[in-house]
């Protein structure tokens, strides 16, 4: 991924100048998005209301009213422009595949918040994203940093694994967004905790890129969360999932690319994992599931965390609440057991997150045995309680 890289001397003459220059993109990166963003989207607002381009409530969804989408419009117009305003000239050049990537995967997921695509269109879509960023623009896999026993791996499985790990994380935002504010929240905190990463390793481009993102995201985020005035769509998770994507191969490669002083860690598979442990883990669990199910691991059910809580009787706004903390939880515990190496921290995190879905199940399952008991006491009272509800 070498167009995150700083290659003009006079970017890393000094601390002092370095420190500044980082702030200056940071601030300009961060601040221009969230303005560009937050003014934007009322407008997008009024032109999806007018052109009638709504989200359709159904049996899978939260919201019980029609909600404009193309909210990515919003995300996506803040976030290109503060990264190509204040990504350093000395990474222009190399920038490009990453933007013409970018371009495919916003055009993807506009047309599907209009016209709606098949999944496996969807799906091409991201493959030739995914082969942009790994053929033109450099962006690889290529050391497992003895994970399971495994360093160097030769290019052609280097390609898969890496193409496979884009679509998997573009997918998993993209899945994970079923509720008000839950992926822009769960986007704010990845992208912040990647930004700050390449602050400390005075990576400027990285840097930017991940605060220009966690800048587009507060301001959409003011008019997504609960009660929602609009959704980010597929415009906007897929731009989500693509941007973490580059940016955890990007912290994946660091200590192998980097001359880390101030943040060195043993286990950055492992960690990168644990920050985007949440959405990762949801989508990993999910498609298991379906395929042992016989069915396509893209076809639609209640079986995301979000949807096990809202069964468990948690309200939107506690939902993702109860997801960033456990993110939270997730990138602390990585962080300080880094030690264990990449193999048993991912064998932890794996069974953490076995944990956690086991016992929102449970307590779905105590909310359902609830409202039966509930149900059978005083059957009336529960079909008026719906009729209210509906």
């Amino acid at each position: 991924m070498t167009y995150l890289k700083n290659k003009n001397p006079k970017e890393t003459l000094s601390l002092n100048e370095g420190d500044v220059l980082i702030m200056d993109k940071i601030i300009i990166s961060g601040g221009l998005s969230f303005f560009i963003a937050f003014f934007s989207i009322p407008v997008i607002i009024q032109v999806a209301k007018e052109k009638k381009l709504f989200d359709q409530p159904d049996e899978r969804k939260w919201h019980k009213s029609i909600i404009p989408t193309l909210g990515g419009l919003g995300i996506f117009a803040g976030f290109a422009m503060s990264v190509i305003l204040a990504t350093p000239h000395s990474a222009a050049v190399e920038f490009q595949p990453f933007l013409a990537a970018c371009m495919i995967i916003f055009f993807l997921g506009l047309k599907d918040d209009i016209l709606v695509l098949s999944p496996s269109k969807k799906f091409i879509g991201q493959i030739v994203a995914a082969f942009v960023l790994i053929k033109l623009g450099g962006i690889k896999i290529d050391n497992f940093q003895g994970t399971f026993g495994l360093n160097y791996i030769p290019p052609i499985s280097s390609d898969l694994v890496t193409l496979l790990t884009i679509v998997l994380i573009v997918n998993s935002f993209n899945l994970i967004d079923g509720l008000d504010g839950l992926a822009g929240s769960l986007g704010v905190l990845t992208t912040a905790v990647f930004g700050i990463f390449f602050t400390l390793t005075n990576n400027i481009p990285a840097a930017v890129m991940a605060f220009s993102l966690t800048g587009a995201l507060l301001a959409f985020l003011i008019y997504n969360f609960p009660p929602a005035k609009i959704f980010m769509g597929d415009t906007g998770s897929l731009i989500l999932g693509l941007v973490n994507a580059v940016l955890v191969i990007h912290f994946i490669n660091a200590p192998l690319k980097q001359n880390l002083t101030l943040l060195k860690f043993n286990a950055a598979p492992a960690l990168g994992f644990a920050i985007l442990m949440v959405p990762l883990f949801d989508t990993l669990r999910v498609f298991t599931l379906r395929i042992l199910k016989r069915r396509s691991p893209f076809s639609p059910d209640r079986n995301h965390i979000h949807h096990l809580l809202m069964d468990a009787g948690f309200g939107d706004r506690s939902i993702t609440l109860i997801c960033l903390i456990f993110n939270v939880v997730y990138i602390s515990t990585a962080y300080f057991l880094q030690t264990l190496g990449n193999t048993m921290l991912f064998i932890v995190l794996f069974g953490m997150g076995i944990a956690f879905t086991s016992f929102i199940f449970l307590l779905k399952q105590k909310k359902i045995k609830q409202n039966n008991a509930k149900s059978e006491k005083n059957p009336l009272k529960v079909v008026s309680d719906h009729a209210k509800a509906g």
